[in-house]
């Protein structure tokens, strides 16, 4: 599956240069909405959208969602980051597909706990600056990252042809 713009506004993660720029993308955000006035927009910055529940989006997702409520939490005046939300978004029926089932739920509920909304069966169909398309409606997000990993079960496929 293509989704439209992925590149342009959802960065990948495939290197420690990715990370360190994910990394600044996520603290830019927090230090935005903590000089912003506009409530919609401060949500926005407070929202982050992981595409793709393999191991990287969870890992990824679970770690956004401690440093807010965790490391951060007394870093700001104006911003609670308590307030952050975490969407990761999985095209597919569940995380971590190449695990077993026991653990793709126990993880499913491990990361509902630390506070990440985890959407399955819901595939993106774009990015865009301002958030994501999905099941025709639009999720408001700044920060977008995609470490889907349709391309490998691509890959995987044609080494069984």
């Amino acid at each position: 599956m293509c989704i439209r713009d992925r590149s342009k506004y959802a960065p990948g993660l495939k290197s420690l240069e990715d990370a360190t720029t994910i990394r600044g993308r996520i603290l830019s955000a927090f230090e935005q909405a903590e000089l912003c006035n506009d409530p919609e927009v401060r949500e926005a910055l407070q929202t982050f959208v992981i595409i793709g529940g393999g191991p990287t989006g969870v890992e990824l997702a679970g770690t956004i969602a401690e440093l807010a409520r965790g490391t951060l939490q007394d870093d700001f005046r104006s911003v609670d980051p308590s307030k952050t939300r975490v969407f990761l978004i999985e095209a597919g029926p569940r995380l971590l597909p190449v695990f077993p089932e026991k653990l793709s739920e126990y993880t499913r509920r491990a990361l509902e706990k630390l506070g990440v909304s985890v959407l399955l069966g819901a595939p993106v169909t774009e990015c865009a600056s301002d958030g994501v398309m999905l099941n025709g409606r639009k999720l408001a997000a700044s920060t977008i990252v995609s470490v889907s990993y349709t391309h490998l079960r691509a890959h995987e496929t044609s080494l069984h042809l």
